[in-house]
């Protein structure tokens, strides 16, 4: 794995912090554990998978939906980093 620039830096884990954990338990099938290790994942590869989609045939998606759900995706990463922060699990 790749280590996190932000957390050698201050210690502490990044929004993202966990995500090549999860995708790798993800890949392997371990769909409980990959959820466990980092929820917002599922999100995340639907957000490639549109984007992907997009570049590909974008008369399928709408670019406002594109956006819509990035914009989505930002804020569930950024309550799971909350609800991180309340628990304590910061310094893992």
């Amino acid at each position: 794995m790749l280590p996190c620039a932000y957390k050698q830096l201050f210690g502490i884990d990044c929004p993202i912090c966990g995500l090549q954990r999860s995708l790798l338990a993800f890949v392997q099938g371990n769909f409980v554990e990959s959820f466990k290790t980092y929820p917002p994942l599922i999100f995340v590869l639907a957000l490639l998978c549109m984007c992907l989609i997009y570049l590909v045939f974008p008369s399928i998606i709408k670019p406002k939906y594109l956006r819509y759900y990035s914009v989505l995706v930002l804020v569930i990463i950024t309550i799971n980093y909350i609800i991180k922060i309340a628990d304590g699990n910061m310094y893992n």
